[in-house]
């Protein structure tokens, strides 16, 4: 008799070949059902970390829009130098290296801080108190207060006063000297710019500001 060739996967009178110890054996539907609950519950996770994530980060575009447009572009908290030729544009709080032909000197401008913040009634105009400060003198400063002003955001100009109680201020500074003071106007609530002339003509330095109440 002819012999018939074994089925495919038959050897010869041995049963079919069986996942064992040298195979490996298929995921079985639990296994399949658990790895893809896994997989969705990380997905739904990473989602949402990722939606808090997103929500609280900033609009920048937004914090753009609200810089003035005359400080866009220039470089914050950092020296600047300002000369008459070059008059430096910075904001408040941050350093100004004067330049000019008899002398040097870093000044800041701080503030302005406001009296009244939260209250319920926000008046349109407000008492605006800054600190300026003087260091790293070199040569002789020459001090008034009638070469300080403040413009607001309409180009109104504004004369500061020294702030009552002070010591009267030198009409110079020299050498190693410091020097601190008050100025205060009332200004309307918006943007606006301190300004610095030494010779009463010429600013060296403008520091941009916020007056706000509310």
């Amino acid at each position: 008799m002819n012999e018939v060739a074994p089925p495919s996967g038959v050897a010869g009178n041995d049963r079919a070949a069986r996942p064992g110890r040298s195979g490996r054996s298929p995921l079985r539907l639990p296994t399949i059902l658990i790895v893809g609950t896994f997989a969705v519950l990380f997905a739904v996770l990473g989602f949402g970390t990722y939606g808090l994530i997103t929500k609280s980060r900033p609009d920048l575009a937004d914090a753009a829009s609200r810089i003035p447009k005359e400080v866009i572009g220039h470089p914050v908290d950092q020296i600047l130098v300002g000369t008459v030729a070059s008059p430096a544009l910075t904001v408040e709080g941050d350093y100004v290296q004067v330049r000019a032909a008899r002398f040097s000197v870093l000044a800041v401008v701080n503030g302005p801080v406001v009296p009244g913040e939260g209250l319920p009634n926000q008046m349109p105009y407000t008492t605006c108190t800054w600190t300026i400060s003087f260091s790293h003198v070199v040569g002789r400063v020459p001090i008034a207060v009638a070469d300080f002003d403040s413009i607001n955001h309409l180009g109104a100009a504004y004369k500061p006063y020294l702030v009552p109680g002070q010591p009267k201020l030198p009409s110079v500074l020299v050498t190693g000297q410091k020097l601190s003071f008050q100025l205060r106007a009332v200004m309307p609530v918006g943007e606006g710019l301190m300004r610095w002339a030494p010779d009463g003509d010429h600013i060296v330095a403008k520091w941009d500001y916020q007056v706000e109440n509310d």
